[in-house]
């Protein structure tokens, strides 16, 4: 099993070590500092079928018909290795890294887009709205500029769901085309 770094990765592999034989931690960055609980680090390191690989990152897979192994490169040297494994679960963290939309689309005080309802105040939309109907679901403050995925504020966090979001988008830029 692998999944990557953050305080909901490092609780997702300690849940994993009960029914897994093995659990990897790969990180990007040198190690599960500053993006991981203290406690968590610690658990951990005190779990035995819990391993991590600092420093690395994830660049394929193969198996016939499942997953069978990943390779994984340690970032410093460029060295790839194939190691089994069953099971990848991605955790890459919740930073918007929207600041590049500064002074454009409206974002909560985290970073993340506000889009459809979220723009309301008081179920009405936000004073700067410059349509006479509410946003669409997943429209941002721009008309017709649409966000999906975990740069929304409150989405689901889920890939599945971010990849339902993107088609929804798709859906919902052709209706204001056509209006």
């Amino acid at each position: 099993m692998i999944t990557w770094v953050g305080s909901s990765a490092g609780q997702s592999a300690l849940h994993l070590t009960k029914y897994a034989a093995s659990v990897t931690i790969v990180v990007r960055g040198p190690g599960l500092h500053p993006s991981m609980s203290e406690y968590l680090v610690t658990e951990i390191g005190k779990t035995a079928n819990v391993a991590v690989r600092p420093a690395t990152e994830v660049v394929g897979g193969g198996g016939r018909g499942s997953l069978e192994t990943l390779t994984l490169r340690h970032r410093p040297t460029g060295a790839t290795t194939a190691v089994p494994a069953s099971a990848l679960f991605l955790m890459i963290g919740t930073e918007p890294r929207t600041q590049w939309l500064e002074g454009s689309v409206a974002r909560d005080p985290q970073g993340f887009i506000l889009t459809g309802r979220d723009l309301s105040q008081a179920g009405r939309p936000m004073a700067s709205w410059p349509l006479q109907r509410p946003p669409l679901l997943l429209e941002t403050s721009i008309p017709g500029v649409f966000a999906a995925g975990d740069v929304r504020h409150r989405p689901v966090k889920r890939v599945a769901s971010a990849i339902g979001e993107g088609a929804i988008a798709i859906q919902l830029l052709h209706e204001y085309l056509h209006a």
